[in-house]
């Protein structure tokens, strides 16, 4: 297995420290943090204590807050409007490895806070993102609505939405402001076991993921009519999204495009990795209480961070006390039955560095055949991190020209 760190200088001895302090640090490209900041951050944080972390996050987040507030009403706000995504960043990046606790006060204040910073900032951009529900029989999408200008026409429109761990505020930073800088509509959105829906509706994740987006894609097109290209609207998935966003693909297929950082084939196959034979044995047997009796050993202090944040994750996210419970629902999220569906244009990411995702882009390219295009982010590139963390703009590059390319091709809307 590749060293998902080889080629980049370390900002945490632990491995997933370092990976969490790059990912908020590179965010800074689009104005979602601040070098200086994250850096501070980084040099009270305890290679492995996730509680060191937590509160040098918080920390930063706080005065970071507390600056864009004393100049929220100058009349140059564009320093108000960064100082409060940073701060947002700054308080999800604090809230991260808390989810082992689900009672944890702060699971919950740490994202009250990042939602009113974050929206502080929405508030200052040209025009102001807008809030707004989708609401299905079980469960509510929330969604952020963003357009770059005032001018009322039909645009190419980029439905985004994150994986495993991510936020909808994330990909305004990761892909969002890249988008509107092109001339495109964004539409970020969150499902059952992502951020706000876990915490506010007590959903976890389910593989049926056109249960997600179909409605969100209904509201874009019949209630946005006037502002969406019904021809040129593209669906994004981050991380674990790119199964999300194929397997939507796999059932929908109204979109002209799909765009997948990384590629996913079986995210089953993922989190079965990270167990011992022994363990799988248990697990394939039916041995429920033998199983995570086993398994809970990985939520001990003193077991590397990125194991212990793995498995304390996946039980928040998908809404269940039991180890067992999470590995046969996360078996489930594979596109074996389904990729043959697809006949969309996809475009499908591969990190070099991307130990946990190794090779399932490829797999994926295979299994679609000329509807998927595989691009590989390398090492020589300086592009081999997972999900294009360090270097989105580079990833924003190829991500836009491909739709650039296949919008025109089709007869869509052109980007400007």
């Amino acid at each position: 297995m590749a060293d998902p760190n080889a080629t980049m200088f370390q900002l945490n001895r632990d491995a997933k420290f370092h990976f969490e302090i790059l990912r908020g640090l590179s965010l800074a490209a689009y104005d979602g943090a601040d070098v200086g900041e994250c850096l501070v951050a980084a040099k009270s944080i305890l290679p492995g204590d996730l509680e060191s972390f937590a509160s040098s996050f918080a920390q930063v987040a706080s005065s970071v807050l507390s600056r864009a507030l004393s100049v929220a009403n100058d009349k140059l706000r564009v320093y108000a409007r960064t100082a409060f995504f940073s701060a947002a960043t700054y308080f999800r990046a604090a809230d991260f490895f808390l989810h082992g606790n689900p009672a944890d006060a702060r699971i919950m204040t740490y994202w009250a806070a990042q939602t009113d910073a974050f929206d502080q900032g929405l508030a200052l951009l040209s025009p102001p993102g807008q809030r707004f529900t989708v609401r299905t029989p079980n469960f509510d999408v929330p969604c952020i609505w963003l357009t770059p200008n005032y001018e009322v026409r039909q645009r190419p429109t980029i439905i985004m939405g994150n994986g495993f761990d991510g936020s909808q505020e994330e990909m305004l930073h990761v892909a969002g402001l890249a988008a509107l800088e092109r001339g495109y509509n964004v539409l970020t959105y969150e499902g059952p076991g992502q951020p706000s829906v876990r915490r506010y509706q007590n959903k976890g994740f389910i593989a049926e993921w056109e249960q997600v987006v179909t409605p969100v894609l209904d509201h874009v097109l019949s209630n946005r009519s006037d502002q969406v290209d019904p021809d040129a609207v593209a669906l994004y998935g981050l991380s674990l999204g790119g199964y999300l966003a194929a397997r939507t693909a796999a059932f929908e297929h109204r979109f002209a495009a799909i765009v997948l950082m990384d590629g996913v084939w079986d995210f089953g196959a993922v989190v079965r990795r990270a167990f011992e034979p022994r363990a799988l044995k248990l697990h394939d047997a039916g041995d429920k209480t033998a199983f995570d009796e086993l398994a809970r050993r990985y939520l001990r202090p003193g077991v590397p961070a990125g194991l212990r944040w793995a498995l304390e994750q996946g039980l928040w996210a998908f809404d269940t006390t039991s180890p067992f419970d999470f590995v046969s629902r996360a078996s489930e999220f594979t596109l074996e039955r389904v990729a043959r569906r697809i006949k969309t244009p996809v475009l499908i990411g591969s990190a070099e560095d991307d130990a946990a995702f190794e090779g399932q882009a490829q797999q994926l390219a295979r299994a679609l055949g000329k509807y998927g295009r595989l691009h590989e982010f390398t090492n020589e590139q300086l592009a081999g991190t997972h999900s294009g963390f360090g270097a989105l703009k580079q990833q924003n590059q190829v991500v836009f020209d491909w739709l650039a390319r296949v919008f025109d091709g089709q007869g869509g809307g052109r980007c400007e």
